[in-house]
């Protein structure tokens, strides 16, 4: 008889018995650090050198977002450590770094059935899945919330195995014992952590971990600070003199470079191609075809992509959609398709008797569009592999890889790899297949970068969303809103990535799975911030026949769009200064009300007058008393070239600051993400492919368009929250609120130069 997680829960909840079955029962995970020579092993996070260098594991993809730093930051902090002795490893795949916060909260994508039953089951499952599924993923902000205590824990352990060791030379009480910039002192006796390391490792640490009284906090600063960083990145130096690795640094003896080329839609077959067109180009070492994409390996890549070219690839694809079908079938849905509640706060939608005013957003496609396509690098031998990549979800990665050439996940061995840039594009594993099939078929090492042309045709853009806002209008307090509507057609966007991600399904089966389901993280960000009497928020699932996935910002992108535009709206129908009508509807969010008044002093705010340029807009991401918050002032301009955003200020809160200015570097380029999703070009689509492939084409912010930008973090006691998506969901309604204070013409569709102006 064969048992099941599932069937299990399913007995026992059938039987009366407790849910909480063997599945869900705690693990352990035996530390998967090796220590190299004259290095010693403290638990799963750390090693400790001879020379004293302590080297800490960070089980998250850097990306440049900084976690690479705040990690060790956290770290070094706890055990005492001196910066300058502080360095960095990519922990390999385990299940001791399960991200738990983000099991549990896509837990509805892995495990659908089970999800909701109450929170504790909940937290438990996702306690267990992480672990058991070695769920190191890097997605939506959680990094800090998954580890920052177990970082803790674990330097504090090793604080008190070294003070241990110190106490017992010296024959005192390790309690008595200080551990600071790497040494531990006791009056006038003094050893460094090298020296002390080799015997340390070999102590029992207490349990409880002794933490320290106090987390790791520094103070927000002046948005006119110079002030040098008191933890400097630890990639920095290597990203400046070019030494730092990434996925196409790597190489291996004997390695060939492959090029490849997709079809326009996802299940695009592949019907011929010209392998004499190749004859003639030096140095191709293997031609690897699948039923839909081609791939030319060769002793370099240029020559590889040159006989691809040359080869002429044919492709047919069944139903491939133009942006003007996308468009039609989103525009039906929200005019005629079936609603299902997401969300109601207060009286929810019994309260909306009539529609005082309604406006309709739309928003397009938006793609990642990272500098770095995709890259990975892979040894196939004695039935292994060994895979180089940069990966937002290893295990998952490692596991479609194994499937794809008919080994075990245990044979595969994927070395974790930073990405240059990925707004979410490296939580997607096709190459980690294509890779494994060449490496396999060529029976060499091989690595595979993927053309510009193919990064964008294969990329899974941010689903595109319509939305129709209505809101009921006080009659005794005109333009006081009484209760809201959000209707938001747009395709099941989670349910589908999930499909791929954990059930490695294709994405024409992934589209078929989940058509017609709604899906609350599709329309993330629908409940405004405001504390209105009534609100309803309504999923319309839409099929577009275009694969959708996660891109920064995700679906609070198009929502806090839609909203903080329809404000900005209500408040000019009804007279009301756009800074003051937010602010009255805050009720206790006092967060987001400093973080406006804030944004407001830094950009000498004017009231957004007619022809003033200024257009305000806020932002929170996260429910309660945690999460982001974010208020942002923008100033533009309509010129001979353009349109030009002049400025941009914001005061952010993201509760505890850890790393201020790996922060400020966040929202800056947040800031400048959501320029680009603003003012940048859309990607049109016509039979299944973009008009045009080229990055130029995108209309991707440079230098000379970022504007100057004043950002100002607030105080505050709350937990860390994530600052990486703040810049980019607020940038856009704001400059689009600019823009109707600048001329007088509100836009309403994202990119805001869709149609012109």
């Amino acid at each position: 008889m064969q048992v099941t997680r599932r069937g299990v829960l399913t007995g026992a909840a059938a039987g009366g018995g407790l849910l909480v079955a063997w599945w869900l029962m705690p693990r352990t995970y035996r530390t998967p650090l090796v220590a190299a020579s004259g290095e010693y092993v403290f638990g799963a996070w750390l090693k400790i050198a001879s020379d004293g260098v302590v080297s800490v594991a960070v089980p998250q993809l850097e990306m440049g977002q900084g976690i690479a730093t705040l990690l060790p930051q956290i770290v070094a902090h706890e055990l005492g450590a001196d910066w300058r002795q502080v360095a960095m490893e990519p922990a390999p795949v385990s299940g001791a770094y399960g991200n738990i916060p983000l099991a549990q909260k896509w837990i509805g994508l892995w495990d659908p059935t089970f999800s909701g039953l109450s929170d504790g089951t909940d937290t438990m499952m996702a306690e267990r899945f992480a672990g058991s599924q070695r769920f190191n993923a890097t997605a939506d902000g959680t990094s800090i919330a998954a580890y920052e205590m177990p970082c803790r824990a674990a330097a504090a352990s090793a604080r008190a195995m070294l003070a241990q060791e110190a106490a017992s030379r010296w024959g005192v009480s390790w309690e008595a014992c200080e551990v600071a910039d790497g040494f531990v002192t006791h009056g006038d006796n003094r050893a460094t952590f090298g020296e002390l390391a080799g015997a340390a490792a070999e102590w029992t640490p207490p349990d409880p971990p002794p933490l320290r009284p106090e987390p790791l906090r520094e103070a927000p600063l002046s948005a006119e600070s110079e002030q040098a960083p008191a933890y400097p990145r630890l990639d920095l130096p290597s990203k400046v003199d070019g030494s730092f690795r990434f996925a196409g640094d790597v190489r291996l003896p004997g390695m060939v470079y492959a090029s490849i080329r997709h079809g326009p839609v996802d299940d695009s077959e592949l019907t011929g191609f010209n392998p004499a067109g190749a004859a003639g180009i030096k140095g191709v070492a293997g031609i690897v075809k699948s039923k839909r994409w081609l791939a030319v390996a060769a002793t370099t890549w240029w020559s590889a992509d040159a006989a691809l070219d040359a080869m002429k690839p044919r492709f047919a694809a069944a139903n491939p959609v133009s942006g003007n079908q996308i468009a039609a079938r989103l525009d039906t849905t929200l005019r005629g398709g079936k609603a299902f509640p997401i969300a109601e706060t207060g009286f929810g939608g019994e309260a909306l008797q009539r529609v005082d005013i309604a406006r309709r957003y739309e928003v397009e496609p938006a793609y990642a569009a990272p500098l770095e396509t995709a890259c990975a690098a892979a040894r196939y031998a004695d039935g292994r592999l060994d895979l180089w990549m940069a990966s937002q979800a290893p295990e998952q990665a490692r596991i479609a890889a194994a499937r794809a050439i008919g080994i075990a996940a245990e044979d595969v061995a994927l070395y974790p790899m930073p990405a240059g840039g990925s707004f979410d594009a490296r939580l997607e594993h096709d190459h980690a297949i294509e890779i494994a099939l060449i490496a396999k078929e060529l029976g060499r090492p091989v690595q595979l970068t993927w053309p510009r042309r193919d990064e964008l045709i294969r990329s899974r853009p941010r689903a595109p969303a319509w939305m129709l806002l209505g809101a009921q209008v006080s009659r005794a307090n005109p333009g006081a809103i009484d209760a809201m509507r959000l209707r938001i057609a747009t395709p099941p966007a989670a349910r589908e990535f999930g499909k791929r991600l954990f059930d490695n399904l294709t994405t024409t089966a992934a589209i078929r799975e989940t058509t017609g389901k709604p899906d609350p993280l599709a329309c993330e960000g629908a409940v405004p911030p405001y504390q209105l009497p009534a609100v309803l928020v309504e999923h319309l699932p839409t099929e577009i026949g275009l694969p959708v996935g996660r891109v920064r910002g995700n679906s609070y992108g198009p929502t806090i769009f839609a909203i903080e535009s329809f404000i900005d709206e209500i408040a000019a129908k009804y007279q009301r200064e756009p800074l003051s009508f937010r602010m009255a509807m805050l009720g206790s969010d006092v967060r987001l009300a400093a973080c406006l008044q804030r944004a407001a002093q830094l950009a000498g705010w004017d009231g957004g007058a007619d022809q003033s340029g200024q257009g305000i807009a806020c932002a929170r991401i996260g429910e309660g008393p945690e999460g982001a918050r974010i208020a942002c002032v923008a100033t533009a301009r309509q010129g001979e070239g353009g349109v030009r955003v002049t400025r941009l200020s914001a005061a952010v809160d993201i509760g505890r600051i850890i790393n201020h200015d790996i922060a400020l570097q966040q929202i800056e380029g947040g800031l400048v993400f959501g320029i680009g999703i603003a003012l940048g070009n859309p990607v049109k689509l016509r039979s299944g492919l973009p008009e045009s492939t080229a990055y130029g084409a995108l209309g991707l912010p440079t230098v000379d368009d970022c504007p100057e930008m004043r950002i100002e973090f607030i105080a505050s006691e709350a937990p860390p929250s994530d600052p990486g998506e703040l810049g980019a969901v607020v940038a856009p309604p704001a400059i689009a609120n600019a823009l109707f204070s600048a001329t007088g013409l509100r836009l309403r569709r994202l990119p805001l130069l869709s149609d012109g102006i």
